[in-house]
């Protein structure tokens, strides 16, 4: 690791849904559905809510119907929240319905 390059802590993301969203929140997690995208931003639908992002530089290919995961930034906006996306993944090969039952069960035990 070069003794030059300065590292930035970043608070960690919390796993939300886009309706669970808390104007305390800094940073989170969302999984969802893209709905509509153009060169900065895009519409994520997580079956809760829809939200924008806000895109980073390195972005990934983008496309209407794709399953992502984005790590970003909460921004309180007039009417809601907005997303400035940070990281960006590609969750097409997430096995959805294991993937409900993880979070089910862990609800469970936070419950």
């Amino acid at each position: 690791m070069p003794e030059d390059r300065e590292f930035q802590r970043r608070l960690p993301s919390v796993s939300r849904n886009v309706s669970g969203i808390k104007g305390e929140d800094i940073r989170v997690l969302l999984l969802g559905t893209v709905i509509e995208h153009d060169e900065t931003m895009l519409v994520l639908d997580d079956g809760t809510g829809q939200i924008s992002v806000t895109l980073p530089k390195e972005k990934p290919e983008i496309r209407p119907s794709m399953l992502i995961r984005v790590f970003g930034r909460v921004i309180p906006m007039e009417g809601g929240f907005e997303i400035q996306g940070e990281i960006i993944q590609d969750m097409g090969k997430l096995d959805m319905e294991l993937y409900r039952k993880i979070q089910n069960m862990e609800e469970k035990a936070n419950a």
